[in-house]
């Protein structure tokens, strides 16, 4: 009989068997997937002492976003940037609270890569408690290698992604990437202080039981999105009805319906003309998950992945989950309002 411990695998050794698979590779992505694992670990530790340390709360500062900013936000941003600008694998980042990319320091080599990255999605949550998250993207550089990476390197579009995940510190903490070779998930066991696999190959049912939206919304959506909801609810259409649950925050609710089945909604609405979320560093990378485990996304009028991007803060609509959940989506905000 096999030991429990001849099955544990780490992440580095994970990411070791699936960088032999490419004799092509250079180990430059397998190391720079090391390197948010360690920032997630460092992030971990901190999320977990909120409420015994002073960082929770404001920071007194407004971000980019308009947003008020938590002083975890703060320290998960700072984590990020050291975990990747000095590497040598990165020609440039960008975060939801910084306004402009931020590019390698002076003197330091430019690398191949660009991450995009929201440090603490749900970060209005801290304080009372509810899962939040971290969630990144990676490009490869279209600018010439050697130099520093420029704007035009973070705007492409979801479908050419080299890698794409999130970590959620929730009951445990999680990473779960893909790099276009199936979804994986990992489980942080902290006494050993290692990302174990725990949810090989994820796939998402085709069919959800759960539709995830802020209902109180609703006055502010267009018919076509009201019907939409009303239809996942089962009314109006024979949709088989589906059970509310929504948490509010992106990760939390995104995980549950990657592993469950479900549909996670942010319409445009009166307030947000062009949508809430942001297309690069929180749509584009729960897309290629999404895609890659089975299900689908899209803004309404096109896959998600193929929305070319203008702006590096650039907000979508999202219809994110079970296939044929989303294709719904597709098809009832296609017709004419």
């Amino acid at each position: 009989m096999k030991s429990h411990l001849a099955r544990v695998i780490t992440i580095e050794r994970f990411i070791l068997d699936q960088e032999e698979l490419h004799p092509e590779a250079t180990g430059e992505l397998s190391n720079l997937l090391y390197d948010i694992a360690l920032a997630a670990k460092i992030i971990n530790s901190h999320v977990r002492m909120a409420g015994l340390a002073d960082i929770i709360g404001s920071a007194g500062l407004i971000n980019v976003q308009g947003e008020v900013v938590q002083k975890l936000d703060e320290f998960a941003d700072a984590t990020m940037q050291h975990a990747l600008l000095r590497t040598g694998r990165v020609c440039l980042i960008g975060s939801e609270e910084d306004p402009d990319p931020i590019p390698t320091p002076p003197g330091q080599a430019a690398g191949k890569y660009v991450v995009l990255y929201d440090p603490l999605d749900g970060s209005s949550n801290i304080d009372v408690n509810v899962s939040i998250g971290t969630i990144f993207a990676v490009h490869k550089r279209l600018s010439p290698d050697g130099g520093p990476g420029v704007l035009s390197d973070c705007l492409q579009k979801g479908r050419d992604l080299v890698a794409a995940g999130y970590v959620i510190y929730g009951s445990s903490t999680m990473m779960v990437y893909t790099t276009g070779q199936g979804v994986h998930g990992f489980t942080y066991d902290p006494s050993i202080g290692e990302f174990l696999l725990s949810h090989p190959s994820i796939t998402t049912p085709p069919q959800g039981r759960y539709y995830s939206v802020n209902e109180s919304n609703f006055p502010r959506w267009e018919a076509r999105v009201q019907g939409l909801v009303k239809c996942y609810k089962g009314l109006d259409c024979g949709f088989q009805p589906k059970n509310s649950r929504y948490i509010g925050s992106l990760v939390a609710d995104f995980h549950r319906n990657l592993i469950a089945g479900g549909v996670f909604c942010y319409p445009a609405d009166t307030k947000s003309p062009r949508g809430k979320l942001r297309l690069l560093y929180e749509c584009a990378p729960l897309a290629m998950i999404c895609e890659h485990a089975g299900g689908a996304a899209t803004d309404g009028r096109q896959p998600i992945l193929d929305v070319a991007p203008t702006e590096l803060h650039q907000r979508s609509p999202l219809f994110i989950g079970s296939r044929d959940d989303v294709l719904l989506a597709q098809e009832m905000l296609a017709e004419p309002a």
